[in-house]
């Protein structure tokens, strides 16, 4: 088991989390407007539409800003600094917030393509992960 903090799992975000933990990245989309949506929730902010869908996404994106974390809140990731935490605009244009593993962060910059850490790095994070492209 991850040494990381662990994502509190509730009925709205389990099917992301049951996708990630298999290597997957699950967005919702709203069935009304047809847009992707991060993060769970149980309505569309868009249209407030209650009428949602899980997809499997493309898993890749493009980095819109970015940001280095040297003083984490949780000692799980003090070997690890500074963390690189970053904005990801997906694929499927929905915003997401998540950080950048296996890079330094003078290679990191707005404009960077990025995808998922596939399997079997993923189980190593509790949460959807992402490395430079």
């Amino acid at each position: 088991m991850s040494t990381y903090p662990q994502p509190r799992e509730d009925a709205i975000n389990a099917p992301l989390l049951a996708a990630w933990r298999e290597g997957r990245l699950a967005l919702q989309r709203c069935k009304g407007c047809g847009k992707a949506i991060f993060y769970p929730r149980p309505m569309c902010p868009h249209c407030w539409s209650e009428a949602l869908e899980w997809f499997d996404a493309s898993g890749r994106g493009t980095i819109v800003s970015y940001s280095l974390v040297f003083k984490p809140h949780n000692e799980a990731f003090d070997n690890e600094l500074p963390v690189i935490l970053v904005e990801v605009e997906l694929e499927e244009k929905a915003l997401m917030l998540s950080r950048i593993v296996d890079a330094k962060p003078d290679q990191v910059r707005s404009g960077l393509k990025v995808r998922i850490v596939p399997m079997p790095e993923a189980k190593r994070y509790p949460l959807p992960t992402f490395r430079l492209a």
